[in-house]
């Protein structure tokens, strides 16, 4: 995929940044884990990860970058083996801080029917229950910046989360950083790919190599706390 920019002015290298939702974790709980250690693939997740590998067997990967929690690692492994290439462990694209962490949101035990959650959701805006979206924003421009320019002309593969992906192509799209968690077209084991033309993103993709093995109703939907 990649185009030589030579000596010829009229030319340009075009890089691609992959970011890829990690596959299904074992959650029987229904906790939004976030940043909660020792969540791990299901085996649905794990068949996700393997779908993934073949996926992107031909394609033009020189880099790989990951978010330190298990659940990403493990959806990168079967692509690392596949590629034999290294894999940059990078905190910049970890699971956005969320207060609400650790809390039960399955049906009927909701932790947001609880009057002591009511003042985590005073400002949507921010938010005031997590991590600012500007904030998720900085640090994921930053990481798409670094794995674009180690794979200068090539493919960059990033694994990573729901929220961090919808806020980085929310902000290359322009549009407002608030939004209804339910609408984000990011589910598990998805591709959103960014498109570089000399180091600056002119398009943005959206594809579900995985969709079959989603759990019904889950395609492009919101899962809590993924």
């Amino acid at each position: 995929m990649s185009t030589p920019t030579g000596n010829d002015p009229t030319t340009s290298r075009r890089t691609v940044v992959h970011l890829l939702r990690h596959g299904e974790v074992h959650n029987p709980g229904g906790v939004l884990y976030g940043r909660l250690p020792d969540y791990h693939l299901s085996e649905r997740g794990q068949a996700m990860a393997e779908r993934l590998a073949k996926h992107l067997e031909h394609a033009d990967l020189v880099h790989l970058r990951c978010s330190p929690l298990e659940r990403a690692q493990e959806t990168m492994a079967p692509i690392a083996a596949a590629h034999q290439l290294p894999v940059v462990t990078d905190g910049r694209v970890i699971e956005g801080d969320n207060l609400f962490e650790g809390k039960v949101f399955s049906l009927g035990a909701s932790a947001l029917r609880q009057p002591k959650s009511w003042w985590l959701l005073r400002n949507p805006l921010r938010p005031s229950w997590g991590e600012p979206y500007r904030d998720i924003v900085v640090r994921m421009r930053a990481a798409m910046k670094d794995a674009a320019e180690a794979a200068t002309g090539h493919e960059a593969l990033i694994v990573t989360h729901q929220l961090p992906i919808w806020m980085a192509r929310r902000d290359v799209e322009g549009r407002h950083l608030v939004h209804d968690p339910r609408k984000r077209e990011c589910t598990l084991a998805s591709l959103t790919s960014f498109t570089y033309l000399d180091g600056r993103i002119t398009s943005v993709s959206y594809s579900e190599p995985a969709a079959d093995l989603l759990p019904i109703g889950k395609s492009k939907k919101f899962v809590a706390g993924a």
